[in-house]
């Protein structure tokens, strides 16, 4: 059964497939759900997404929350302690999802360290801001306000 390891803060818990299944949610706006689970009633709003960071900000009931998501393959790598490193070098930023880009929040010959807000990507009616996933310099940025992008397309270069 597939399950995934869950940090909300510093706080760790497993959560398996079938309790995604066994919550009742329903969208009521941009970005905000009603949850119920075990006839509790929540308020989620979803403040900023990382995807390939697989991390989450949510507000749920006034309170705000960094989820982050680790399916059984980040588990195994963490297990072997591959993700022990604090920085590694990348190549290329590719879009995580198809959609517009709002702004570019970097430039060509920019030093980045892992997290460096690069672009915003609008998508789903939310704003993205898509981050470096490891250190390097900005060779070229292939993409411009306003232009929309497909899921894998390369929108900034590295070296």
């Amino acid at each position: 059964m597939a399950h995934y390891s869950i940090t909300i803060d510093t706080e760790n818990f497993n959560l398996h497939r079938n309790d995604v299944g066994s919550l009742d949610i329903i969208p009521i706006g941009e970005s905000r759900y009603h949850l119920l689970r075990d006839n509790r009633s929540y308020k989620v709003e979803v403040q900023h997404t990382d995807f390939p960071g697989k991390s989450i900000t949510l507000a749920v009931n006034g309170n705000t929350y960094s989820v982050k998501i680790a399916d059984k393959y980040d588990q195994i790598v963490d297990g072997m302690g591959m993700l022990a490193t604090a920085s590694h070098q990348i190549n290329e930023v590719r879009a995580p999802m198809p959609g517009l880009i709002i702004d570019v929040l970097a430039a060509a010959g920019q030093e980045v360290d892992k997290g460096t807000p690069l672009v915003v990507l609008s998508a789903m009616k939310m704003e993205n801001i898509i981050t470096s996933p490891g250190a390097g310099i900005i060779k070229r940025i292939t993409v411009e306000i306003n232009k929309t992008v497909e899921k894998g397309e390369l929108i900034i270069e590295m070296e």
